[in-house]
């Protein structure tokens, strides 16, 4: 078989490596950063002398302000560069890193928590749409597996680094970490990835302000829908508001000349299914793994660095597997690896329900921990691939910010419905065999979620192929390219 030639643009590329580290290391802080404190809250208990609701808002600050403003920071990489938006977005988070390591009181950390999310809400969606631009086409998949990779890395060091701090490393250390990879990470964007943008792009100014009213109200009522109740005034309120600016929403995109969110991608099957696919997994599996993650310090008790150990089991995996998936995305079809990871993250996660008891050697865990991890790495990359690859290039900011907002929603939905179960079944505070009474029916209800995201998954379509791996999906199942 002959190999083409290389372009002139192609021969002027920086090395595909490169360009992926240029893009993965600040995705990387920004998921690192979040699980660790996740994993810290007894320790900021003791520190700031936190009650509950700071607890609470230490994590909810943060995934506030980030799913909310991530169509924004997107669209407004489109209008004033992507590369510009991305450093900014490093930068910011930088700082508000700097100001979460100072912070003296709990609001002064809830405020630099926001702030961080402020600044991820523009690294992760355009992560994702530089390294799509910087490679070319036929090593796309490839990159996209490799990218998913090291956010699986972020996944998998987030527990242990947390359980670190709660074992005795100084609680800082969660934040400073960050200021020489944002150090780093600036320059090397800057000389690795090209800018780019859409020329005569409008600021959606209304859409935007309705899209994060809508979503603040939305994630809102989520988080707090377990702690407040889900038939409460304040939680119902939240999600009717949310509704009524989400519609506001819709109806203004339908009109607009521009829109922050074009409505044409829900004519899309493949980025349609796509996304709840990704709802799916990220309800069913992180809802899961924030449960589990707390059942492997209770039965038997364990240190957190001793649970954050054990779970590498599950959350290694995707490490090995996402660059596997990614280099078979074109050959196999998106839609086919991301049914066969959903299968798998559903199976390891039976497995786990079925084994849980108050005393299950981990030598029964494990093997349904590094299945679920196996699931994770066969879903990241092809997801990642078939949301950019059923839109035009111009249009990857958009679909990939739309993807991970769904996505971060999935989650935070997942982990509050999932905990609401467990409280009904069982308790957290009632000893181990009360926490695995809670455990199962929760994790149970996870597997279903994550089934119907496989059965959805089935359904994406293959896109047609012609001689070459690049060949474009049919009409109806992708957008033209603007005119």
């Amino acid at each position: 078989m002959s190999t083409a030639p290389l372009s002139a643009a192609e021969r002027r590329r920086p090395p595909l490596w490169l360009s992926i580290v240029a893009c993965s290391v600040p995705m990387f802080m920004v998921a690192l950063d979040n699980l660790v404190v996740s994993t810290a809250l007894r320790t900021f208990a003791a520190e700031f002398q936190a009650d509950t609701t700071d607890l609470q808002w230490f994590v909810n600050a943060y995934v506030l302000s980030f799913a909310c403003l991530l169509l924004t920071g997107a669209a407004l990489g489109d209008r004033f560069g992507r590369r510009r938006l991305f450093v900014l977005g490093i930068a910011a988070f930088t700082l508000a890193s700097l100001a979460c390591a100072f912070a003296d009181t709990s609001g002064e950390l809830i405020a630099g928590r926001a702030a961080q999310g402020v600044g991820a809400a523009a690294v992760m969606p355009l992560s994702l749409t530089l390294l799509a631009q910087a490679v070319p086409d036929r090593l796309r998949s490839l990159a996209l597996g490799l990218w998913s990779a090291v956010s699986g890395l972020a996944v998998a060091l987030g527990p242990v680094v947390g359980g670190a701090v709660a074992d005795g490393l100084g609680w800082q250390w969660i934040f400073w970490i960050n200021v020489p990879v944002g150090l780093v990470a600036v320059p090397l964007a800057l000389a690795v990835l090209r800018e780019s943008s859409l020329p005569g792009t409008r600021i959606d100014l209304l859409g935007m302000a309705l899209a994060t009213g809508g979503l603040i109200a939305v994630v809102w009522a989520i988080v707090h829908g377990e702690s407040d109740g889900w038939t409460s005034g304040t939680v119902l309120g939240a999600f009717a508001a949310g509704a009524v600016l989400l519609t506001a929403f819709v109806l203004w995109e339908r009109r607009a000349r521009q829109p922050l969110l074009p409505l044409s991608f829900y004519r899309i099957r493949p980025f349609v299914l796509s996304n709840v696919v990704s709802v799916a997994m990220y309800f069913g599996v992180f809802g899961s793994i924030f449960l589990l993650a707390q059942y492997l310090q209770v039965a038997p008790e364990r240190s957190p660095l001793h649970a954050g150990v054990l779970t590498l089991a599950w959350t290694l995996m995707p490490m090995f597997i996402a660059p596997l998936a990614g280099a078979l995305t074109d050959r196999v079809g998106g839609g086919r690896l991301m049914a066969l990871g959903l299968f798998l993250q559903a199976a390891g996660l039976a497995w786990l329900a079925l084994v849980a008891g108050p005393d299950t050697p981990y030598s029964r865990l494990v093997g349904g921990m590094v299945i679920a991890g196996a699931g994770m790495g066969f879903a990241f990359a092809p997801t990642a691939a078939v949301v950019l690859g059923s839109v035009a290039k111009e249009h990857h900011g958009k679909a990939s910010g739309a993807n991970t907002t769904v996505r971060e929603i999935g989650g935070a939905l997942g982990i509050a419905v999932l905990s609401t179960v467990f409280l009904h079944h069982g308790s957290d505070h009632g000893g181990p065999q009360q926490f695995v009474d809670g455990l199962r029916p929760a994790v149970w209800t996870g597997v279903a979620v994550v089934l119907a995201g496989a059965l959805c998954a089935l359904a994406i379509p293959r896109p047609a192929h012609d001689t070459t791996p690049e060949a474009a999906a049919p009409d109806q199942d992708r957008t033209p390219a603007p005119a």
